[in-house]
């Protein structure tokens, strides 16, 4: 069952990705170019390109390809992922400009266009029976000749509708005679077929116009709208990814926040836990990406460091240096681990042994008594699969109920059994804040809290954004973050 639901997955995710494309191409090349142009054949080409490397990197990433490789093809692997998701919002907010603009007289075509071109004088009048009447020139201001009296009709053309001099007249019938010439008897009617119009003959402005199709401005105009579009499109998509990108590189902002505990006791008051979770060292964020966030935590100088899960995607072969920071932490009573997701798609045992090493210790299902609160962890729920899953009645379940209990769960889903067993504080990552808008009103599906604090019971859950990326290293509406939170005692 869930082989068939990872394929029908992957199937959804490759359709959309294609469509996205698809339209993008739509947009960006062929409305704004020529067939066969510099721009078109680029632009194709790239619509090709950029997903496959898209493609090639998420394959790397999950079959065990030489690092190398991995961190070759992550940079435009995972950065175009987050240029579709921009650049395709922001042409479906230029469709509804586009529709805005269709609606206006801008959009409109001329009132000729939709009569259409209009018939010549004698056709008109074949197919009328009356006859034509010749077009009117102005005469020259300075001379204005008395009009002269209309000729009597030649006893010939009895029977027949009367046309002015040099024109042909037509039948009743509607066909054609020569002027001069009487009509055939028996009333037969002889067809004169319409001069053609001169090959060399090009049309104007005002007859292109004409020919444009109803409903449609004229295909300059469409073309300024559809270059003036994508424009506009390219420059809010590429912006945003790069302004997202910028925010996760630039290193995670310090918040502060304060938490009161009904059992913390008073000589806990005011102690300074700093939260950070989903570092994910990987292909792209690396030991420069680890070194940040230490100097952000050691410059707020806490009294404990907790690290709730999600610290690596890869091994300790490939990533062991970029973790090597995490020696420097700084804090009164140490820092802790707790495993994330995403330390069971390799080896945890691995991350485990070595964050000892770098005097970070981990708490698998484990307690610790710090002064005023106990200090509880819990293997995150990925870990079922392994045998390795959380163990709430191991790291809580002989503890004295009277002192408050501050736990350290990857997954803010875990509330619930935190609840059942009188925990006082849960300190959660996962959700990364929905990383990328619109992704947080997706991750509400999912989690009970995106972010921030919140209240379940008599129980207190916090979620961190989390200090770095997962895939593409962009966040757009959700700031990475290192959490300082203040505890505080009633009891004071």
């Amino acid at each position: 069952m869930g082989v068939v639901l990872f394929i029908a997955v992957a199937v959804i995710a490759l359709g959309v990705l294609a469509g996205s494309h698809l339209y993008m191409w739509r947009r960006f090349v062929r409305d704004v170019s020529r067939p066969r142009s510099r721009w078109r054949r680029l632009g194709t080409a790239l619509a090709v390109l950029l997903p496959a490397t898209t493609f090639a990197t998420l394959l790397t990433s999950r079959s065990g390809a030489p690092f190398a490789l991995q961190q070759a093809l992550a940079w435009p692997g995972y950065l175009w992922l987050a240029c579709v998701l921009y650049l395709t919002l922001a042409l479906l907010a230029a469709e509804l400009i586009r529709f805005v603009l269709r609606c206006t007289a801008w959009g409109r075509p001329r009132a000729a266009s939709r009569r259409g071109p209009a018939p010549a004088p004698a056709l008109s009048a074949a197919r009328s029976g009356s006859p034509a009447k010749p077009a009117r020139t102005e005469p020259k201001p300075e001379a204005k000749p008395k009009p002269e009296p209309e000729a009597e009709p030649e006893p010939e053309a009895v029977g027949a509708s009367a046309a002015p001099a040099g024109e042909t007249p037509a039948t009743a019938a509607g066909s054609a005679v020569p002027a001069g010439e009487p009509a055939p008897a028996g009333g037969g009617a002889v067809t004169a077929p319409a001069p053609p119009a001169p090959a060399s003959a090009a049309p104007s402005a005002g007859e292109a116009s004409r020919t444009t199709p109803p409903g449609r401005p004229a295909p300059s105009r469409r073309v300024f709208l559809a270059r003036t579009l994508a424009t506009a499109a390219g420059a809010a998509g590429l912006g945003t990814t790069a302004a997202g990108a910028y925010s996760v590189l630039n290193g995670p902002t310090l918040k502060n926040i304060t938490v009161p505990l009904a059992k913390l006791g008073r000589r806990a008051h005011g102690y300074r836990i700093a939260v950070v979770s989903d570092i994910h060292l990987g292909p792209i964020l690396g030991k420069a990406h680890t070194q940040r966030i230490v100097d952000t935590i050691n410059r707020a100088q806490p009294d404990l460091v907790t690290i709730v899960g999600d610290l690596v995607d890869g091994s300790v072969a490939d990533l062991g240096p970029a973790a090597e920071p995490l020696r420097q932490l700084r804090s009164r009573h140490g820092a802790y681990f707790v495993t994330g997701n995403h330390e069971y798609f390799g080896n945890a045992d691995e991350w485990v042994a070595h964050l000892r090493e770098l005097n970070v210790h981990p708490l698998e299902n484990a307690r610790r008594e710090l002064p005023g609160f106990d200090l509880a962890g819990v293997n995150d729920i990925a870990g079922e699969e392994q045998g390795e899953g959380p163990d709430y009645r191991k790291a809580l379940g002989d503890r004295d109920t009277s002192r408050a209990a501050v736990l350290m769960a990857h997954q803010p889903v875990m509330i619930h059994e935190a609840v059942d067993h009188d925990v006082d504080l849960q300190l959660s990552g996962h959700t990364h804040g929905g990383q990328l808008w619109p992704g947080p009103y997706l991750a509400e599906l999912a989690n009970p809290t995106v972010a921030g604090l919140e209240r379940y019971g008599d129980t207190q859950l916090y979620v961190t954004r989390g200090a770095g990326a997962w895939g593409p290293p962009v966040r757009v509406g959700a700031e990475s973050d290192v959490t300082l939170v203040h505890l505080a005692s009633k009891q004071s």
